[in-house]
């Protein structure tokens, strides 16, 4: 017999002085009931309630375990009331991992409008441009960029994604716009080296990747903003998605060039989060909160 079930049949006895009582409080049978309280008493090996056809009556061991059990149901009950409010009430720690230009440039900004939305959300933010594990690094959700091919996870798209080649007005004075994608081999090309579709050796073109150029460079980087920096000092092309280079473009601070075939798209950008029927409030207020600030409705 279920333990705590047979406690809640005993406290139930115990307080209104009969079995049958207990047995409609809890929708089931008195013949049930009774099958609990005596698999209750077997598991401890003694007696704690006296029965007759009237009334119980508790044995000195069932007035101490009485006590004792209504405070371990107490407990359960506010244990399984604070998961419930977790999950209708956004409130606690939300650990939100994302790539470091694009949560730096559009999910920081949003910060301070979300804190005020939901004060009794705390925010963790992790950003890094490697690849993370929600689960075992135990992250509550993430922004992602690209393909998403892991169906661990559940997502909602929070915008479109792009590659773009630019190159500062300097470098080009000096060195030159390449025309077609074959003329970036002699050009200083400087690469990103977490990506997986366009590493420091190979850049890709065409809507879905297929066309690729061998390119080579006096610089390679882990970080998105750093190769932005060299690439408005004038040292090379940069190949980036539009939310790390458009602000700079807006400027005039680089020059998007065009080829003979179109940039790579990377796919969409994503919230995503582990799958789960019921994701905690907190995830759902935040991921709401991004697609309506960000601007798509789920892809």
């Amino acid at each position: 017999m279920d333990r705590l079930n047979s406690m809640r049949v005993f406290t139930l006895a115990a307080q209104s002085g009969t079995l049958s009582s207990a047995a409609r409080a809890l929708d089931m049978s008195p013949s049930m009931a009774t099958k609990h309280v005596d698999a209750l008493e077997a598991r401890l090996g003694v007696k704690l309630l006296h029965r007759s056809t009237r009334k119980l009556v508790l044995t000195e061991a069932g007035e101490a375990y009485l006590e004792a059990a209504l405070r371990i149901l107490d407990d359960v009950d506010d244990a399984d009331a604070a998961a419930t409010a977790q999950r209708t009430r956004a409130t606690g720690v939300l650990r939100l991992n994302m790539p470091h230009s694009y949560g730096m440039r559009h999910i920081a900004p949003l910060i301070p409008a979300f804190s005020e939305a939901h004060p009794a959300v705390s925010l963790e933010l992790g950003m890094t441009d490697a690849p993370v594990d929600l689960v075992s690094e135990r992250w509550d959700m993430a922004v992602r960029i690209g393909h998403l091919h892991d169906d661990t996870l559940q997502a909602r798209r929070l915008g479109d994604c792009r590659m773009i080649l630019c190159a500062s007005p300097s470098y080009l004075k000096r060195h030159g716009a390449p025309k077609t994608v074959a003329d970036l081999a002699h050009h200083n090309c400087l690469g990103y080296t977490l990506s997986i579709t366009n590493t420091p050796a190979q850049w890709r073109f065409g809507a879905d990747g297929s066309i690729t150029q061998a390119v080579q460079g006096n610089l390679r980087a882990n970080s998105g903003e750093a190769l932005l920096a060299a690439a408005l000092g004038g040292q090379g092309l940069i190949y980036h998605p539009t939310f790390i280079l458009d602000a700079s473009i807006a400027k005039g601070e680089l020059v998007a060039l065009t080829l003979d075939h179109p940039t790579h798209e990377l796919g969409g950008i994503y919230a995503v989060w582990p799958a789960n029927r019921h994701p905690p409030a907190k995830v759902r207020v935040m991921v709401d909160f991004l697609v309506a600030k960000l601007g798509q409705a789920p892809g």
